[in-house]
């Protein structure tokens, strides 16, 4: 059977109240679906216009058809009935019979009974009279209920990405902007490894900075990202990791008289710390890409690596020391309880999460998988138009 591509579509006001992390946990633990892509968007009253097309096309009861119609009028567009900015941050998945199951149980169905085994269950609301007038309606997410309305509506989100999507840090208002920063976490691979909620909980432990998500991005990060990306490491590594070697070296010497500390001990010494460093360099390389870079050429260090991160952009008053507090210490045997690696965190490479240590350190590593502000995230547009063609 061949695997379908479908979508999640998390509302400006579930993004708004914070419950981004639940829905992803819920969805990443209920099923054994892909997380492929993610993409936030601030869709243009064109882009709700010819959406609102696709559901008034769909098979679906007129109240339904009426209540979701009504909500996008209301809601997603730029001047909206709460006044909010309208973020909705996007989710692809993929996998086997998505369509139906997301439909039927994960997202759920919109009705007045409440439930909390589904998606819509927890952070939805479908309250009407007995006369059919409805009361209050929020469906927490939207998805496609056919094959067909799916197609339509990722053939909208391809075209309309790069125009009404990516980092909008620019859209927020802030009291003091001065004070008013962007930086990037990144979601590691464990949390991706098997069937489980921790990437959704670990973005629900950040939300209690109280920072606005301005960007997202599904990774799987290249060889040559990854040295890029982490290339302050190398430096650190060969002061930091010397204590290592040191007692080893004083062990050879001892053993073989003939390496008196002259001129040659010392090229052994050296080269035994440049290699335990690159060693350990390797090793994040490894784990944050996927593939081990030794051996590799240019070309093989350029294709996507088979890890696994979520890349997210936080905005607000002094997000990057509100960001790393809730982050917590780098080992997270010493992180403070609370935090998402003491909470979460292994070791010290698979510690849950990466943030940066200062705006400077956000702009270079954004840049460098692709969320700068002002580049064109053209991965999303990509991976919907391959799904549409085949």
């Amino acid at each position: 059977m061949a695997r379908e591509l479908a979508y999640v579509w998390i509302t400006p006001y579930s993004l708004l109240k914070s419950r981004t992390g639940g829905i992803l946990g819920r969805l990443l633990s209920t099923t054994d679906f892909d997380l492929v892509g993610a993409h936030l968007y601030a869709p243009s009253d064109e882009f709700v216009d010819r959406y609102n097309k696709t559901i008034e096309e769909a098979d679906m009861e007129a109240q339904i058809r009426g209540g979701l119609l009504t909500y996008m009028n209301e809601h997603f567009r730029a001047n909206n009935r709460l006044g909010i900015v309208n973020r909705a941050i996007l989710l692809l998945v993929e996998g086997d019979q998505v369509i139906h199951t997301l439909k039927q149980r994960v997202v759920g169905s919109l009705t007045q009974a409440p439930h909390g085994d589904s998606i819509r269950g927890t952070y939805g609301d479908y309250i009407g009279y007995l006369t059919g007038e409805l009361k209050y309606f929020e469906p927490a997410v939207l998805t496609a209920t056919s094959e067909e309305m799916n197609r339509k509506q990722l053939a909208l989100f391809a075209e309309y990405a790069v125009r009404d999507g990516g980092c909008l840090e620019h859209l927020i208002r802030h009291d003091d902007p001065s004070r008013v920063e962007t930086t990037l976490v990144i979601i590691k691979p464990e949390q991706f490894a098997r069937r489980s909620p921790m990437a959704g909980n670990v973005i629900d432990t950040f939300s209690r900075t109280g920072l606005y998500l301005v960007g997202a991005r599904v990774l799987r990060m290249t060889v040559a990202q990854a040295e890029e990306f982490y290339a302050p490491l190398r430096s650190m590594f060969l002061q930091k990791l010397r204590g290592q070697v040191a007692p080893i070296m004083e062990q050879i010497q001892t053993r073989f008289s003939c390496l008196n500390p002259d001129h040659r001990f010392r090229q052994i010494s050296e080269v035994l710390y440049d290699l335990n460093a690159e060693n350990e360099f390797n090793r994040i390389i490894e784990y944050m890409s996927g593939r081990n870079p030794a051996g590799l050429s240019r070309e093989q260090k350029s294709r996507p690596g088979g890890a696994k991160c979520l890349a997210l952009l936080y905005q607000g008053m002094d997000a990057v020391s509100k960001i790393r507090e809730t982050l917590g210490a780098t080992d997270p045997s010493k992180a403070a309880a609370g935090t998402v690696r003491s909470s979460y965190g292994t070791d010290l490479m698979r510690n849950s999460a990466h943030a940066s240590d200062s705006v400077a350190s956000a702009e270079r590593e954004r840049a460098i998988i692709g969320l700068a502000a002002g580049q064109k995230d053209w991965d999303i547009v990509d991976l919907v138009r391959s799904y549409l063609r085949g």
